[in-house]
């Protein structure tokens, strides 16, 4: 067993911190869940992206907490780039650290509480899917 040098345990814990916070709120969800389902060279349209099927949310006001608080905040840990006119984004060179939670809990989607699927549509869809197979 080898011990790894502090700054390096620093390192990963502050990854880890922030893929959680990126996945902390629901439109930085949905866009990410969106660039994972694009080619990975492709881009998605905000405020399109971002919005939840399940809630209401105004276009307008989305768009501005997209450019002033969400993009910058997943563009800082190198999840995405994003281009303001048109509004839209495209992975970043980190983007793999948060795709790997989303392709985990699908794998998984079975052991997944009921409370926290149920009103997520993606989850909802890939437990239909595991369970016509």
């Amino acid at each position: 067993m080898t011990i790894e040098p502090l700054d390096t345990v620093e390192r990963v814990a502050l990854r880890w911190d922030r893929v959680f916070e990126a996945l902390a709120a629901e439109p930085r969800r949905q866009l990410l869940v969106a660039l994972d389902d694009a080619s990975p060279d492709g881009c998605i349209s905000l405020p399109e992206a971002a919005t939840s099927p399940g809630l209401s949310t105004d276009p307008a006001e989305l768009r501005v907490r997209l450019r002033h608080q969400h993009l910058p905040l997943l563009e800082d840990g190198g999840f995405v780039h994003w281009d303001d006119d048109p509004l839209r984004a495209r992975r970043g060179p980190n983007f793999d650290e948060v795709a790997v939670v989303f392709d985990s809990l699908y794998r998984t989607v079975e052991e997944i509480p009921e409370q926290l699927v149920v009103g997520c549509h993606r989850l909802e869809s890939e437990r239909t899917q595991r369970t016509n197979r």
